[in-house]
């Protein structure tokens, strides 16, 4: 919270984090579909239209629980890159995040929710995990051979031109993110096969980057 608030806007920071705050537990009892912001109001005590105040719409406040998912992890992977960190120690320490709280990460990366549209904002927020992906992934002693993901990235508006990194770098890193999401995919919806430890396996997949 700024210091320079004054005590009004000091109050609206405290509701909305409250309204957050209870947006979390029924998303972590019924899903993130069942957000409801009547519901919300009834458990804090308030009429409907006093909390839209606060939150003008549910997407309003699904923006706001993503934004601050995104913010988190964002912070926490530029916190660990650290020099001679590697592909295994990062993954390391996303999955370590997405086990503190696995709605958390679900809600951004889990099934999408219908209807909604995420702003530009976040997919900003979410440019700085990748940016440390790629930094990780990088390896200066490659050559520049070019290779047919060169031609596909190349002829991708979305990544083309926007993107430091020579083309292997981003498939290494891309691949990074499918092994490492489809673990967490798995083990966090409680599919993981019995006996294995995702951690190890997370680990010897990663490895092979």
């Amino acid at each position: 919270m700024e210091t320079g608030q004054n005590p009004r806007e000091r109050y609206r920071v405290q509701v909305r984090d409250e309204v957050k705050r209870h947006a979390w537990g029924q998303i972590a009892t019924a899903g993130v579909t069942a957000l409801s912001l009547n519901a919300i109001a009834k458990e804090m005590g308030m009429s409907g239209p006093a909390l839209y105040r606060y939150f003008a719409s549910r997407d309003e406040l699904i923006t706001a629980l993503i934004r601050d998912a995104y913010r988190s992890l964002a912070d926490t992977v530029r916190a660990a890159h650290e020099p001679g960190i590697d592909v295994v120690g990062l993954a390391a320490v996303i999955r370590a995040w997405a086990l503190e709280d696995p709605h958390r990460y679900l809600l951004i990366y889990g099934t999408p929710v219908p209807g909604y549209h995420a702003p530009d904002e976040i997919t900003a927020i979410s440019n700085e995990i990748l940016a440390v992906l790629l930094e990780v992934c990088a390896d200066p002693s490659e050559g520049t051979e070019q290779t047919s993901f060169d031609v596909e990235l190349a002829g991708n508006r979305e990544w083309a031109g926007r993107l430091p990194a020579s083309s292997t770098t981003v498939h290494r890193a891309l691949s990074f993110w499918v092994r490492l999401q489809g673990v967490l995919s798995l083990e966090l919806a409680g599919h993981f096969p019995m006996g294995f430890d995702p951690g190890l396996l997370l680990e010897e997949e990663v490895t092979r980057l």
